[in-house]
């Protein structure tokens, strides 16, 4: 980007509220022209314009320059000063929506961003913008377009209404060699004017930002003093076209167009479109009034030709309805009704509020997200076009059950496991280790992009679906999700897995539980007797990255003993408020006529065993979990 004028401005004072979003300017020489307003609602507060900008046509040219200035557009200086709680969890900061709308809170992370990351990686660099759809995503874009163009970025892609799925957004940055991208979300947390809203930062191959960068970010919130705001009028994102002003360009683009293109040369369309075309086979599609609404219908309905009856909730909202889009037994219960209930579909699925988790069902019969990554991984070279040169390598998260392992060792694929957060996968994947990988959490994916993929993981479902009984006549019975996961269970045994949720709990209660459990650690030894169960090894995960060498520690305290049982307890870093504890409980059975015991069921003298240890409820006063899945 050609250089732009330095120099202070000023526009008439800026009302300081709890939503204004940006402190006053300072002080300087320089003052915008007399037509901008002298008082401005807080979503306009970093404007010189209400309008929106007119969208660009190829012949024209739309030029703003500030009085008294050869330049384009003028940056202002905004003053201000560190935050506090600005720490980078491990999918980006979130909090609440009013804390971000407090003065100063968004901007202060956009521009310690920009601070963090080589002067190379900015000046004159392509940026996607996009986010859930949820409460203050538009407003937000406004302000990150503002101080993206003050320092010095070239171009901003962004999302027709500010939407884009953080799928997407990893498959745009690499399909349009993007330099990086914003996700403006908080995944599968409820959306509203009293409910949470969130931002990362995926860095050049669409993969979250490391470390190196979030621990930057984050050094540099506790030492700012200046934001750079570029004196631009708001964007209009409801219409498709560029917007120019000097050598920054803000595009408008269609959401869906680069991700459906790379889905099609991942998937056979022509063979899902065949089964969906069977007078015996329907499904249904949960959107969860989130994202992958603005994505069901066009690829589902206009290009698989599946009924529009098929999606349900399919248009996006910026309180996701009033639900809680988290794609799960407790959350997706419309779904799950529909699943479970009289005549129901073949088939099920279920995505969350960014598009980047799913959930598998069948007539009723749930997968758990550790089969369906397993059965995924079996399957893919004979069913999925994009893997018939076969896999590099197989990986999960440390929570996530042993299935994968099983099919890792039965193909001879190299095998990994990391600690939860996607980008332990990505660096895999870049180094060309890593084919399929996923978490117990609701998300899979493969490396067609560097993020977890919903939609993709439903694809990959009605692709195995599709292939499975590519040969059976119209008469036939089809080939079930059931029968699928049932085969696979015979074929390398069942890891009966469950993992409880308790949310918001007391942040004190959380971490003296976490401390008495390390405690034990510090005690145990190989040959303890728990219970029923005989110890093989106690530890907190570390894990050390065999691509860049970096290590994570203290990712998740486990229990693992001599029957390959296993009981995990970890604080998870996706809430708002509070502290949410995860606690996972597995156990391996081989024998196939104990495959269709009720998990539950199975898994009880384990949980029983793991809240007695970990005196969880007396640490936390709860008495159930707030999610079993």
């Amino acid at each position: 980007m050609a250089a732009v004028g330095s120099a202070k401005m000023c526009t008439t004072p800026l009302r300081s509220s709890l939503s204004s979003g940006l402190s006053r300017p300072s002080s300087a020489t320089v003052r915008i022209p007399a037509a901008s307003p002298s008082s401005l609602a807080w979503r306009n507060s970093f404007s010189t314009q209400t309008t929106p900008a007119r969208p660009l046509r190829r012949t024209e040219s739309h030029i703003v320059r500030a009085a008294s200035s050869k330049t384009e557009f003028q940056i202002k200086s905004v003053p201000t000063k560190p935050i506090e709680g600005q720490k980078t969890g491990t999918s980006g900061l979130r909090k609440k929506v009013k804390v971000f709308m407090q003065e100063n809170y968004l901007a202060n992370w956009i521009q310690a961003l920009f601070d963090s990351i080589p002067e190379e990686d900015v000046k004159g660099s392509t940026i996607v913008l996009g986010g859930d759809g949820r409460y203050f995503n538009k407003e937000a874009a406004q302000i990150i377009i503002k101080i993206a163009a003050a320092n010095g970025v070239g171009k901003i892609m962004v999302g027709k209404d500010g939407l884009i799925s953080t799928p997407a957004v990893s498959a745009i940055i690499r399909k349009q060699k993007a330099d990086g991208g914003f996700i403006m979300s908080a995944s599968h947390n409820p959306a509203g004017p009293d409910e949470d809203w969130g931002i990362k930062y995926n860095y050049k191959s669409g993969q979250p930002a490391p470390e190196s960068i979030t621990d930057k970010i984050y050094s540099n919130t506790m030492s700012i003093k200046e934001i750079k705001m570029a004196d631009l009028p708001d964007i209009d994102l409801a219409a498709v076209g560029s917007t120019g002003f000097g050598d920054f360009v803000v595009e408008v683009i269609d959401p869906v167009e680069d991700y459906l293109e790379l889905l099609k040369e991942v998937f056979d369309f022509d063979l899902i479109r065949g089964l969906l075309a069977r007078d015996n086979f329907r499904f249904k599609f949960d959107a969860m009034h989130a994202v992958t609404g603005a994505y069901a219908k066009t690829i589902f309905v206009d290009n698989l030709g599946a009924s529009e009856d098929s999606i349900i909730n399919g248009i996006p909202k910026d309180d996701f309805g009033g639900g809680h889009p988290d794609p799960n037994l407790t959350y997706a219960h419309e779904l799950v009704d529909i699943m479970y209930g009289p005549d129901a579909p073949v088939f099920g699925a279920a995505s969350d509020g960014d598009g980047d988790r799913n959930m598998i069902l069948g007539d009723h019969f749930f997968v758990t997200p550790s089969d369906s990554v397993a059965v995924i991984a079996a399957n893919a070279q004979q069913s999925i076009p994009y893997f018939k040169s076969g896999l590099k390598g197989l990986a999960r998260s440390m929570p996530t059950s042993g299935a994968l392992d099983a099919v890792a060792e039965k193909l001879d694929l190299p095998f990994f496991e990391v600690p939860t957060g996607w980008k332990f996968f990505g660096n895999l994947m870049d180094a060309g280790k890593l084919s399929v990988c996923g978490e117990e959490s609701f998300g899979t994916g493969s490396d067609h992009i560097r993020e977890k993929d919903g939609i993709w993981a439903v694809l990959a479902w009605l692709n195995i679906l599709a292939y499975k009984n590519r040969n059976s006549q119209p008469d036939d019975a089809l080939v079930s999700v059931a029968d699928i996961v049932k085969e696979h269970w015979a074929t390398y045994g069942r890891n009966f897995f469950v993992r409880y949720d308790y949310e918001s709990c007391e942040t004190e209660g959380a971490n003296k539980m976490v401390a008495h459990l390390r405690d034990i650690l510090s005690k145990s030894k190989e040959g303890d007797v728990y219970s029923d169960y005989t110890l093989k090894v106690a530890d907190d995960f570390t894990y050390t990255d065999p691509v860049d060498g970096s290590v994570a520690a203290n990712q998740g305290i486990r229990f693992v003993f001599t029957d390959g049982s296993r009981i995990i307890f970890r604080l998870s870093g996706t809430g708002s408020a509070g502290a949410t504890i995860r606690l996972y409980v597995e156990k391996f059975e081989s024998d196939a006529s104990k495959h269709d015991v009720d998990a539950q069921e199975a898994l009880k003298p384990l949980i029983d065993m793991a809240l007695s240890l970990s005196k969880l409820q007396v640490f936390t006063d709860r008495e159930k979990p707030t999610v079993i899945t």
